[in-house]
């Protein structure tokens, strides 16, 4: 297995421990969880069992459900005051395009830092984030659409923006592999 595979096999188990961990914290049942998020039951008991790779919107639908952020659920938790972490792919289609959270803020509400690859042609359509959420993305390769609500702009490497990003949104990568940091700060 390779090195990316571990850290994508350790990532979904504590994503499951971590969920089953706050749902019975919560007092609540596997099919209540699974009601107030939008999935089944079955699903979620493969994502708190680890066999299930759930996409990012799956998981911020769970993080909802609970009353927490994505980085709650996601990133290993830490009091300390300086804490290094390890990359973990988060999300993979059968195209080859990923994102790679580096790391999460301890606190809720904190900020979580991304590397996306999309390649040629490929597009990622995101679900709208809790009001108030925003992302600075800065493009390092390539050439990213962002496309939000109505408008559509074109980012070519060097270039960043901010996105309010409580609203449907995509990224695509029209002609070329496009890579980009991404930085969300979820609403407080």
């Amino acid at each position: 297995m390779s090195t990316d595979e571990n850290r994508s096999t350790a990532f979904i188990e504590r994503l499951g421990r971590e969920v089953r961990r706050r749902r019975q914290t919560g007092g609540m049942t596997v099919q209540t969880l699974a009601d107030r998020a939008g999935l089944s039951r079955r699903m979620l008991t493969q994502i708190e069992q680890g066999t299930a790779n759930p996409s990012l919107v799956t998981v911020d639908k769970i993080a909802h459900a609970l009353g927490v952020d994505f980085a709650a659920l996601s990133a290993p938790s830490s009091s300390e005051p300086l804490a290094v972490s390890e990359p973990t792919e988060v999300w993979r289609n059968d195209a080859g395009s990923r994102a790679v959270l580096h790391a999460a803020g301890s606190r809720r509400g904190g900020a979580e830092l991304w590397e996306w690859t999309l390649l040629p042609g490929d597009r990622y359509d995101a679900e709208p984030d809790p009001p108030g959420t925003e992302e600075l993305l800065l493009v390092t390769a390539g050439t990213l659409l962002l496309t939000a609500d109505d408008q559509a702009v074109t980012l070519t490497a060097g270039m960043s923006a901010r996105l309010a990003s409580d609203r449907a949104y995509s990224y695509a990568a029209p002609a070329a592999e496009t890579t980009f940091t991404r930085v969300v700060q979820p609403a407080t």
